[in-house]
């Protein structure tokens, strides 16, 4: 099995949005069939569980949304006993994000928000250069 090519432009963002959010314990970038993209996470989270989790629940939050309002869907917020997991979308991606329950949420969307935005900047550019990239090989 190969290991995948590490995103340097989004590990960048998310090991930014670490240093920016105090109490932050980890981010992963997953697709919405639930592939990891990449992450920041502690080891104590395995990243390919966390990147399947958090594309089921970015399914449902969407289905919700969708069913209830006829809208999409932006972001979900787990507050937990332990902590707060936020999952945005980004693109075609999700950007989830772990924090301790002590953590400011209104900066967590602060600093969250257009990070997930800029991940699907990223991802996107790097899809289009691909196809480009494919298309000039032929």
């Amino acid at each position: 099995m190969t290991v995948p090519e590490r995103n340097a432009a989004v590990l960048a963002e998310l090991k930014s949005l670490r240093e920016r959010v105090p109490r932050l314990t980890g981010t992963v970038v997953a697709s919405s069939d639930g592939l990891l993209i990449e992450h920041d996470l502690p080891p104590q989270v395995e990243p390919t569980g966390m990147a399947a989790l958090a594309a089921a629940q970015l399914s449902l939050s969407y289905r919700l949304a969708s069913t209830a309002h006829g809208g999409g869907f932006n972001e979900v917020v787990v507050h937990g006993t332990e902590g707060q997991v936020v999952i945005y979308a980004a693109g075609y991606t999700s950007l989830t994000v772990l924090a301790g329950p002590e953590v400011n949420v209104g900066r967590l969307h602060l600093e969250s928000r257009p990070v997930a935005r800029a991940i699907a900047e990223h991802l996107a550019a790097a899809h289009s250069s691909g196809n480009d990239q494919g298309k000039h090989n032929k």
